[in-house]
């Protein structure tokens, strides 16, 4: 396996390579139709075997505070993407992929990386693995259906009916959330100081 800088022929593998290493997980629907890019510099690394994208990592970082993460001092990096190809799950690539993806952000001085995900407590566990802390939450509401849009949702339209949403909920009654809701993620934030 090698680990190497994302180029621009290695698209259709990268999100291949998403898509599928999503399918069983609290993401299964955020499905992109090409790679991302972004309005900050980026460490966007891709692992290679056979010719093909197993496993990537991409992360924005700043070069001014408090313009990509959400929260600390100094320069901080935000991972917006990690993923391992589900054939190649359990064996350390994203180990592998998040400490090639460490060293160039110290490179770059940066002093933590920071991560959102929803609760799956396999993907939560590898941030726990990895040295993360959880630093913050809310939740992901997906709203669907007559029952849940009715009252929560109306438009000033005549003849448009809302049939699904997705919110996000910062408050403090996370339980009433997820009671009244089929469909509820927290989302977590993982931190991670870089020494």
């Amino acid at each position: 396996m090698e680990i190497r800088a994302y180029q621009l022929e290695d698209e259709i593998g990268w999100v291949r390579c998403r898509v599928l290493s999503f399918l069983n997980t609290a993401y299964f629907d955020n499905v992109l139709q090409k790679k991302e890019t972004y309005a900050n510099p980026a460490i966007e690394l891709v692992a290679i075997k056979d010719h093909q994208v197993i496993g990537l990592i991409d992360v924005e970082y700043e070069v001014q505070p408090q313009t990509v993460c959400s929260r600390g001092d100094g320069l901080g990096g935000m991972i917006w993407h990690i993923a391992v190809h589900p054939d190649y799950q359990k064996i350390g690539v994203g180990h592998q992929l998040l400490q090639a993806a460490e060293k160039r952000a110290k490179e770059k001085n940066l002093n933590r990386l920071e991560a959102w995900t929803r609760d799956d407590k396999w993907v939560n566990d590898w941030y726990i693995n990895n040295k993360f802390s959880i630093v913050d939450s809310y939740l992901h509401v997906f709203i669907e259906g007559e029952k849940e849009m009715k009252p929560t949702l109306t438009s000033e339209i005549q003849e448009l009916y809302p049939v699904q949403a997705f919110a996000h909920y910062v408050g403090k009654e996370k339980e009433m959330i997820k009671n009244r809701y089929t469909r509820v993620h927290e989302c977590f934030c993982f931190e991670k100081k870089l020494l």
